[in-house]
């Protein structure tokens, strides 16, 4: 099939005047992503971009939320190791604008909380993470939704985020860290820790045993 131009076909469904098609083939597309090599996953990018430079954004603009949901999937799946560098060496000032356009939405919490889990993808890269770390506004939402406002769904996402940019096995990760603290990350990860949702209770731990005791 895809030698047969299936990645093709998928990429123009997804412009489809049909809303079904348009869901069939970004959720084609996020299921040849899962766990394709760099080349396949370059190629979905490069086809997308090639049938518009916007396209990215019109499927996160999409009146349905599906597509929407389904475009986040594919990018998460495209953003996973070993691969996050590379891509986001080649897409990655439209997948963070992409990125920062679906947390600005109107979209719910289930939406939101993929947009941040593709941030959590991202922060995991070795230099992909530097792309968070100078990007103060995008690192001011996580830091927002760390409080989550009673969704823990979305704290733990933001957390995942956090932990990923301090993981202190990472180059570099002394520096973030600071950073992170001086942003009061650390000091709203030790009021998360008491909050009594187990799931959330386990990702915290997590995270704050990245960071350095002082």
């Amino acid at each position: 099939m895809l030698n047969e131009g299936a990645v093709e076909k998928f990429c123009e469904l997804t412009r489809h005047a049909d809303s079904r098609l348009r869901i069939n083939g970004i959720w084609a597309l996020m299921n040849v992503a899962f766990q394709a090599d760099e080349g396949l996953k370059m190629q979905i990018l490069k086809t997308l971009r090639n049938i518009g430079n916007d396209q990215i954004f019109r499927l996160l603009s999409d009146s349905e939320v599906v597509v929407v949901m389904k475009t986040l999937g594919l990018l998460r799946n495209l953003l996973s190791a070993p691969h996050i560098d590379h891509i986001m060496d080649s897409y990655g000032s439209e997948i963070m604008q992409a990125t920062i356009f679906t947390l600005e939405s109107d979209h719910g919490p289930e939406v939101k909380e993929q947009a941040l889990c593709l941030l959590a993808n991202i922060a995991d890269g070795s230099t992909a993470k530097e792309l968070i770390m100078m990007n103060e506004d995008v690192l001011k939402k996580i830091i927002n939704y760390l409080s989550g406002n009673g969704n823990s769904k979305l704290q733990i996402a933001a957390v995942l985020c956090v932990s990923n940019l301090a993981w202190k096995e990472e180059p570099g990760s002394a520096e973030r860290q600071v950073k992170l603290k001086e942003m009061g990350v650390k000091d709203l990860l030790h009021h998360l820790i008491t909050e009594g949702d187990t799931a959330l209770f386990d990702r915290v731990k997590t995270a704050l045993n990245q960071f350095a005791p002082n």
